[in-house]
């Protein structure tokens, strides 16, 4: 994969250079993929090189220290992804990565709650359309029973751990901004499924956030209409311990989530002052580390309204 960065950002100096040969060069990375699919070399080649350009795109987005610059920045590069995957619409190494971003950006950067709406849709989308092209046979799951689909996520396999999760994560991105819709709160039960079948599958690094969005979904309603605050509660710890505390968005969704939930001042207060005495430079977090102190003073300054 070094060696394909490595070519790609060679064609790059080339293109930059010369008009003729950047023609030439932006013909096989590009037009022949378009218009060519059966030339697999080149075509696969930039499959390859898109898939890793796309996930380091995400962990540079994820160790930046200026939210402003990425909330600014972030609809270019969904754009870019988006023409990534005009190119190649099967890769779902690529699709996985726009899920997740989108996700992100709808979820946490988007204040007007009509463009998260239509930008974690899109998330979900790509998130299905990622699981689709993993694991043909989770294809067309839409409309299906809870057994079908369980018994179809049931197979996913091990190596698909990530898109299976970049599907779990757009849903709930998209279940979230949707929760006044009954057709989206419907599908809970299918995201929360699909996320212990990641767990299930040892999914490395993704096991800390797959944690915090399962405490998430088992937070989202009180007890009495459904919801399960005890094992909320269990799968926010579980989160902490799996990122050595070095996520802090996970606390401030214990907080949110949990404590509010069951009216625990104590709980609340000392997770979020947590929060705010932290170091928030961690690699991959960084991002959601400042965002996350900034949430924690709000809600830090809103506690005695609502407690």
């Amino acid at each position: 994969m070094l060696a394909v960065i490595r070519m790609l950002r060679r064609v790059a100096i080339l293109i930059s250079r010369s008009t003729v040969h950047g023609r030439s060069w932006v013909l096989c990375g590009w037009a022949l993929l378009l218009i060519a699919p059966a030339i697999s070399g080149c075509s696969a080649l930039v499959g390859r090189a898109s898939a890793d350009m796309a996930q380091n795109l995400a962990a540079a987005i994820l160790n930046q220290d200026d939210p402003v610059l990425v909330r600014d920045a972030l609809p270019s590069y969904l754009l870019l992804l988006d023409s990534l995957i005009e190119a190649n619409p099967d890769n779902p190494a690529t699709l996985a990565t726009a899920a997740q971003l989108y996700a992100a950006y709808g979820a946490a950067l988007v204040d007007d709650p009509q463009r998260a709406q239509t930008l974690t849709a899109r998330s979900r989308d790509y998130g299905v359309r990622a699981l689709c092209a993993a694991e043909t046979a989770t294809c067309s799951l839409e409309g299906k029973s809870f057994d079908e689909f369980s018994a179809a996520i049931a197979a996913v396999r091990q190596r698909n751990a990530t898109a299976l999760y970049s599907y779990s994560l757009g849903t709930l991105a998209w279940i979230r901004e949707n929760s006044h819709d009954f057709n989206a709160l419907a599908e809970i039960p299918k995201v929360e499924f699909a996320l212990e079948r990641v767990l299930a599958l040892e999914p490395g690094d993704l096991a800390a956030s797959t944690s915090m969005y399962l405490g998430i979904l088992n937070t989202l309603r009180p007890l009495a209409l459904g919801g399960q605050p005890d094992a909320g509660r269990a799968w926010f710890e579980q989160a902490i311990a799996l990122s050595d505390e070095r996520d802090l968005g996970i606390k401030v969704e214990f907080a949110r989530g949990y404590a509010r939930l069951v009216y625990d001042r104590e709980l609340h207060d000392r997770l979020l002052n947590e929060v705010m005495s932290a170091d928030v430079k961690q690699p991959g977090y960084t991002l959601f580390n400042i965002m996350a102190q900034a949430q924690a003073q709000v809600l830090l300054d809103a506690a005695d309204d609502y407690f």
